[in-house]
C-alpha cells in the first residue's frame, strides 16, 4: 500500500512539475485610487513633506484614565500563556505603562530618524529615510526598502538601521553601506488608511514602488518579513527589472510540492531535498506544524473575516490592545514561551520598546485598518490571486530563523524563488527578526549582498 501511495505521489508531482514549470511572468502594474471620494482631475501633489511625531498632555492623560479603568480578571491557576496573555503579568505591564513608561521620551527616540510623508494614489504615505552619516570615498550607498508586518511597525527597524547605514562605527566592515527607507503600510501607524475596499499587498507594493521612484531610485534592494515579505515579493513580481535583490526572513510558499515533501519528508527527506536541520525543525509534523499553526492562527481567522468587530473593542481599550498585540511578541518569538508566567517577553525585548510599538497603534487609532489588511489579502481564500501562483525571478536571499511560525526549507524557497542565491539557518530568533536579532539579520543581509556582487 505504501509503495502505491509513493508511486501515485511521485506521478502527481511529475505532472504538476510539467504543467507549472518556470514561466517568467510579471504582474501588471496598473494604477489605483484609495482616498475618499472620487479621484480629482487635478494632478496629485507629489511633494515630499517633513513629518514629526508629536504628543500632548491631553493624549497621555486620556491614556492614563483608560488604563485606570481596566477591569481585571484573574487567570486560571498554572495557565501561564496557554490561554493567551496571562492577566497577572498584564497587571505588571500596565503598571509600568501607567507609572513609569515615558511616552514623551519615546517620541524623541522616534524622531531621531528623519520622517516624511507624501501623497500616492490618494493616500498620505509615511516613511523614515535614513542616509549614511559617512561614506568611503567614491562610493554611493545601496538603497534598501525595509517593510514591516502585523502587529509591528517601522519602529521594528530602529536597532538594525545603524548597522546598515553606519556599519564601520558598529564593528562591521564598510563593504556594504545602505540608505534605508522604512515606510508604514497604509492603514498602519502614520500612513493613511484606504477608504476603499480591496486594498491588498499588490496595491501596497505598487505604492511603495512609486515611493522609491519619487525618491529618485530606479533600482533598489528589498527586505521584509511577515506582510513585508509578501509586499516585497509583489514588488519583485511587478517590476523585477528595478529590484536588484530581495531578502526575506519569511516566505509564503505553500504548494503541492511543499505539501508532498511535508507528508513524506520524515522518512524520505534526503531524497526530497530536506536537510537534517529541516527535519529537526519540521517534525514531528503534528506538533511543529499542525498544532502550532492551530494555536497561533485564531486571530487570523477573525481578521480575515470580520476585522472591524474585534477592532472596535481594541481601539477603545489600551489594555485590551496591549494584551492582543503583545501576546504575539511572546509566542511568535518562541512558541515555548507559552509555558512561562510572563510569556518570556522581557527575555528578548524591553517594555519600553514593546509599549512604543503598541502606542503607534493606539495614538493613531489604526488597529482596525491594520487588521483589514488580512481580509483584503486572505478573505477570498488561499491561492485565489494571480501573484500567489507566480514565481519570483530576482536574486533572493533568505534567513531561516529557528522559531519562525513555520520553518521554510531551502528547497521550498527555491521552488517559489528560482534565483535564490543565499539561504541561512540562523542560530536563534523568531518572527520579529529585525526587532529581536538586529545583528544577525544585518549580517545575513550583508552576506546576501556579498554573494550577489560576486556573481
Amino acid at each position: 500500500m505504501w509503495l502505491e501511495i509513493l508511486l501515485t505521489s511521485v506521478l502527481g508531482f511529475a505532472i504538476y512539475w510539467f504543467i507549472s514549470r518556470d514561466k517568467e511572468e510579471t504582474l501588471p502594474l496598473e494604477d489605483g485610487w484609495w482616498g475618499p471620494g472620487t479621484r480629482s482631475a487635478a494632478r496629485e501633489d507629489d511633494s515630499i513633506r517633513p513629518f514629526k511625531v508629536e504628543t500632548s498632555d491631553e493624549e497621555i492623560h486620556d491614556l492614563h484614565q483608560r488604563i485606570d479603568k481596566f477591569r481585571f480578571t484573574p487567570p486560571l491557576e498554572d495557565s501561564c500563556f496557554h490561554y493567551g496573555f496571562n492577566s497577572n503579568y498584564l497587571k505588571k505591564v500596565i503598571s509600568y505603562w501607567r507609572n513609569e513608561f515615558d511616552w514623551k521620551k519615546q517620541v524623541e527616540i522616534l524622531n531621531r530618524y528623519p520622517h516624511f510623508k507624501t501623497k500616492i494614489e490618494g493616500l498620505d504615505i509615511h516613511f523614515i529615510h535614513v542616509k549614511p552619516p559617512q561614506l568611503p570615498a567614491g562610493r554611493t550607498p545601496k538603497p534598501l526598502l525595509m517593510v514591516h508586518g502585523w502587529p509591528g511597525s517601522f519602529y521594528e527597524f530602529y536597532k538594525i538601521i545603524p548597522l546598515l547605514t553606519d556599519p564601520k562605527n558598529h564593528g562591521l566592515s564598510d563593504e556594504h553601506v545602505f540608505e534605508v527607507i522604512c515606510p508604514s503600510i497604509p492603514g498602519y501607524g502614520f500612513s493613511e488608511a484606504s477608504s476603499k475596499k480591496g486594498f491588498n499587498s499588490v496595491a501596497t507594493a505598487r505604492i511603495f514602488y512609486k515611493l522609491m521612484l519619487r525618491l529618485g531610485f530606479q533600482e533598489f534592494y528589498l527586505q521584509g518579513g511577515d506582510w513585508g515579505s509578501l509586499i516585497c515579493t509583489n514588488m519583485a513580481q511587478l517590476v523585477p527589472s528595478h529590484v536588484k535583490g530581495l531578502h526575506l526572513n519569511m516566505a509564503l510558499v505553500l504548494s503541492n510540492f511543499s505539501t508532498l515533501t511535508l507528508l513524506l519528508g520524515q522518512r524520505l527527506g534526503r531524497f526530497l531535498g530536506l536537510t537534517e536541520r529541516d527535519v529537526e525543525l519540521l517534525y514531528p509534523v503534528k506538533e511543529k506544524v499542525f498544532y502550532s499553526l492551530m494555536r497561533e492562527s485564531g486571530y487570523m481567522h477573525i481578521q480575515c473575516t470580520k476585522p472591524d468587530t474585534v477592532g472596535s473593542a481594541l481601539n477603545d481599550s489600551p489594555v485590551g490592545l496591549a494584551a492582543y498585540i503583545l501576546e504575539k511578541f511572546s509566542t511568535w518569538t518562541n512558541t515555548e514561551f507559552r509555558y512561562l508566567e510572563d510569556g518570556g517577553l522581557e527575555r528578548k525585548f524591553s517594555l519600553d520598546d514593546l509599549l512604543t510599538n503598541v502606542m503607534l497603534y493606539w495614538t493613531t487609532g489604526t488597529i482596525i485598518s491594520s487588521q483589514r489588511f488580512y481580509k483584503e489579502n486572505l478573505g477570498q481564500g488561499w491561492m485565489t490571486q494571480k501573484h500567489e501562483r507566480m514565481k519570483v525571478y530576482v536574486p533572493t536571499g533568505f534567513s531561516a530563523f529557528p522559531f519562525e511560525l513555520l520553518h521554510t526549507p531551502e528547497k521550498w524557497v527555491r521552488f517559489r524563488y528560482p534565483k535564490l542565491i543565499s539561504y541561512s539557518y540562523m542560530v536563534r530568533g523568531g518572527h520579529f527578526a529585525a526587532f529581536e536579532e538586529p545583528e544577525l539579520l544585518a549580517q545575513d543581509i550583508r552576506k546576501f549582498l556579498s554573494v550577489l556582487e560576486r556573481q
